[in-house]
């Protein structure tokens, strides 16, 4: 017998490490492997669901996806759905800005000039933003409309003038915050109110085409 046939003849004995590593190797090959896929499992228990629907003239796999496709469908057609409902709480929880008030815009400016010299930061922040809106107004971009709420000021505007769409959200909100008194404002406030009637009093119209662009950004949303 040859050296290379006797060394190959002499059996190997691993160590008790070795032996537990090359097991572990063995069974994690492909051709172990026996679970199903978790898509699989899902489609199959799906599938269970159907095998006592004899009417149903398709496998329960197939029935499975379709039960699939529907409740995508359905779940689309709710958040289609969904959208126009938050948007009307939002609108209802929101306060009216103007109502029957016929002050103009200057008028509320002053008023609110002389809120702020007196400390009365809410008042100053109410009658800055009422003076926002009744600006717009005067200057054609927002239909005057009695009843309008803050919410409603800030999309149908934030349409007409793309540029401050933002900051007239963020001002409703405040405006809304302050109205209902769930939040208490100081000097930074009216701050933030004089920028946003200074940029809205100075914003650029968008023009027809750059209507339809942010309509459909916005989703629509404008009245």
């Amino acid at each position: 017998m040859t050296l290379p046939a006797l060394a190959t003849d002499v059996p190997v004995r691993p160590d008790a490490d070795e032996a537990r590593r090359w097991v572990v190797e063995e069974l994690t090959k492909p051709e172990y492997s026996t679970d199903p896929s978790l898509l699989s499992r899902f489609l199959d228990w799906l599938a269970e669901l159907f095998d006592g629907a004899p009417s149903l003239d398709v496998s329960g796999r197939w029935a499975a996806l379709v039960v699939v496709l529907v409740v995508l469908v359905v779940a689309a057609i709710a958040f289609r759905v969904a959208g126009p409902v938050r948007l009307s709480r939002r609108t209802a929880a929101s306060a009216v800005v103007l109502d029957d008030d016929t002050r103009s815009a200057a008028e509320l400016r002053d008023a609110a000039d002389a809120a702020a010299a007196a400390g009365d930061w809410a008042t100053a922040v109410l009658e800055r933003f009422r003076a926002v809106v009744r600006s717009l107004e005067e200057r054609a971009l927002l239909e005057p409309r009695p009843g309008r709420t803050a919410w409603e000021a800030a999309q149908a505007a934030g349409e007409r003038v793309p540029d401050v769409a933002d900051d007239l959200v963020r001002g409703a909100h405040l405006f809304d915050d302050v109205c209902y008194g769930k939040a208490r404002v100081g000097a930074d406030a009216d701050q933030l109110l004089r920028g946003l009637d200074a940029r809205a009093g100075t914003a650029r119209p968008a023009v027809r085409g750059e209507l339809a662009g942010a309509g459909a950004a916005r989703g629509g949303d404008a009245p």
